[in-house]
């Protein structure tokens, strides 16, 4: 049987025929596919991401691409095991192939969540609020957030080849950016399976994804300053990538992820008798072992204090003799291999070096013996656990990472040492604090974060919940500075803004509404005799307002508020008290201006507004007193349609509405937004 020769998908086609590099089973080092030998023409790739891909990811907006990533989730979990029966091949077990794949569809989830909560219909994003620029109200300045018009190249590691290529497409595609993925040759099978899943889902527009199969050729070339190029993968790689020439002159915006010797922290106030001993030593031994060690985020160095080196060296010994080595085939089996041979090369020319300044604790030598069949041809590296001698002045053990299951133990004598000893790592992505005690978090992680992207506290009441050491999330930034490449990814909506280009626009506050799509407070309002609350979410405009009839503050209002509220706080009731408080006088309460306000604009018969589902940026900027007499400004801000229907198939959008309270002398008491559901026509 002949192997299958992979194929890049460039141009809106798959192209690929003639074999070149031979890929074989990290389990069995058998063949699993070849790359193409194929030449790629990178001028027809730019060109079809800028005259295709661009055009067809902006004929779409926020909304509707966050629809295509939640449907894509859906799609690639329902057909994820033809991704499990490729990924067998990597030398990932079933839990190791479940962070890749399932991890990768969560991550899409994720970012459909951020793009349907936190971005608008259209595709600019307003940064606001806006600014006022001048003393009369006439002049603002504001921010916004465009789409750049340019392509993405995502260049990927070979440790997650799904994860890797998704949690890079998932931003970039919400903010209308069509992707070019590298990914590492070594897995690439995994990744090209991956991208036809993708593609036979028919959820993509063309040109918003296509995939190299090999060598970039003059790719970077050909990118100008629209452009946007990430990377995952050695700090080395990472370091020449930055300064290619094209990449500098045209500045294009260059995002590193790179490996990094991440730390892992036991404090000095834990003990062999707590429960936090043995969450650091299934820390250590864990990160050794899920895929085989060949993560970026895994724990590298486990800093531990002096007095307990011993006895943790003999928990995470413990662990690691119980775990089984082999084929994942194998029902047993908890720990692969690593990706190919070269792979185990360079660990364990990596772990020689360390050891002239280290001791052996853990390694081949304690019954190391792969199970399955054809595993002596397979990739497989023992769990290694090495002891630092002088970690203080062994610079080798803080520079050189065996990216496989290896970790080092070193000894610190106090707090101090042991901050030293992780900042050593010259910027981490994730470092993990094992510690009872909140005051010693109070003073690590404000001098680790520093030299680290990620920190995890961890202790008893955090386990039962805790996502690890290294598992980075799709809401939480993972990135490092220094070593681990000084970029961001993930982080939500920071994500994304990644791929956007902000600008500053400055002009009247009428100029800026239009612009932005929101409603900036001294902008023109529309009046009419419709109420706002009575027109469905097509009908009702950015701009639409209502002023209310004034309604004069009583004594006997704010008693029978603080009745119904409870609320009989001193400044309400207490007319001796009330005097010598900084207002003079007795106020009425916050939330009675608010209940208020309320009243003074619903429309209380049924109508298109179906719910208030909260409230932002509420302030009570001055206080309201007996005999004042307040009137609102209601005015629809923003809205977004969501594109949803309600059990009756009844379509549905959100708006938000601005809302001012002001009082006799038209000064602000209170400023907010009200969020809510409107129907529409249909």
């Amino acid at each position: 049987m002949s192997t299958p020769i992979l194929q890049s998908y460039v141009g809106g086609r798959w192209t690929g025929r003639a074999p070149a590099q031979v890929l074989r089973s990290a389990v069995n080092g058998r063949p699993v596919a070849s790359t193409h030998a194929d030449p790629l023409d990178f001028a027809e790739v730019v060109a079809h991401a800028r005259r295709v891909g661009v055009p067809a990811l902006l004929a779409l907006d926020f909304q509707e691409r966050a629809a295509r990533l939640k449907a894509l989730a859906r799609y690639l979990v329902e057909h994820k095991e033809r991704l499990y029966a490729v990924s067998a091949h990597t030398g990932a077990t079933r839990t190791d192939s479940w962070i890749d794949i399932e991890g990768g569809s969560a991550t899409l989830s994720a970012y459909a969540g951020v793009g349907t909560n936190e971005l608008p219909s259209g595709n600019l994003l307003h940064e606001g609020p806006a600014i006022a620029l001048g003393r009369k109200g006439s002049f603002a300045g504001t921010h916004v957030l465009v789409p750049r018009g340019g392509l993405a190249v995502h260049i990927n590691a070979f440790n997650f080849p799904v994860w890797g290529l998704l949690e890079k497409f998932a931003p970039s595609f919400l903010a209308g950016m069509p992707c070019i993925g590298k990914p590492a040759t070594a897995t690439s099978y995994l990744t090209e399976a991956a991208v036809r899943l993708v593609l036979e889902s028919g959820l993509l527009p063309e040109g918003s994804l296509q995939l190299v199969i090999g060598s970039t050729g003059d790719l970077l070339d050909r990118l100008d300053g629209a452009d946007v190029v990430t990377f995952t993968g050695s700090a080395d790689t990472a370091a020449r990538l930055r300064v290619h020439p094209n990449l500098v002159r045209h500045a294009v915006p260059f995002n590193a992820e790179a490996d990094s010797l991440n730390c892992a922290v036991l404090a000095p106030d834990v003990s062999p008798d707590d429960e936090e001993f043995d969450l650091f030593a299934k820390e250590v031994a864990r990160e050794m072992t899920v895929k085989a060690g060949q993560k970026c985020t895994a724990i590298r160095r486990a800093i531990v204090p002096r007095r307990h080196v011993q006895a943790m060296a003999e928990r995470i010994r413990a662990r690691l003799a119980k775990v089984v080595v082999g084929d994942p085939a194998l029902e047993e089996v908890r720990m692969g291999a690593l990706a190919s041979l070269e792979q185990r090369s360079d660990v364990a020319a990596r772990v020689a070096a360390l050891l002239r300044g280290a001791e052996l604790l853990h390694g081949e030598r304690d019954g190391f013996a792969p199970r399955g069949e054809g595993v002596a041809e397979g990739a497989f590296f023992a769990p290694t656990l090495l002891l630092a001698r002088d970690p203080l002045g062994d610079d080798a053990v803080h520079d050189i990472e065996a990216f496989g299951p290896v970790s080092t133990l070193m000894a610190y004598d106090d707090l101090d040492e042991a901050i030293a000893l992780a900042a050593r790592g010259k910027g981490s992505l994730v470092g993990t604090l094992v510690t009872r005690d909140a005051r010693i978090a109070a003073r690590f992680v404000p001098a680790a974060a520093a030299t680290h992207g990620r920190i995890l506290v961890l202790d008893r009441e955090a386990a039962a919940e805790s996502t690890g050491h290294g598992s980075p999330l799709p809401l939480l930034k993972h990135g490092g500075p220094g070593r681990a490449g000084g970029g961001e990814e993930l982080g939500g909506l920071r994500a994304v803004k990644h791929f956007l280009q902000r600008a500053a626009v400055q002009g009247s506050p009428t100029m800026l509404a239009a612009v932005t799509g929101e409603h900036v407070r001294g902008a023109q309002v529309r009046e009419s005799e419709v109420h706002p609350f009575r027109r469905h979410f097509e009908d009702l405009q950015v701009g639409d307002s209502l002023l209310t009839h004034r309604r004069t503050v009583t004594e006997a209002d704010i008693v029978a508020f603080g009745g119904l509220s409870g609320d009989y706080f001193y400044m309400h009731f207490d007319e001796v008290a009330a005097k010598d408080s900084p207002f003079g006088r007795r106020i009425a309460h916050g939330y009675f201006v608010l209940s208020a306000a309320a009243g003074l604009f619903v429309s209380p018969a049924p109508g298109p507004v179906l719910a208030n589902y909260g409230l932002d940026t509420l302030r009570f900027v001055k206080p309201v007193g007996i005999g004042d007499t307040i009137r609102a400004r209601l005015t629809a801000k923003r809205k977004i349609d969501r594109r949803r229907q309600d059990a009756n198939g009844v379509g549905q959008g959100v708006v938000a509405w601005d809302v001012e309270v002001t009082n006799q002398h038209g000064e602000l008491v209170a400023s907010y937004d009200i969020l809510t559901l409107v129907a529409k026509r249909g």
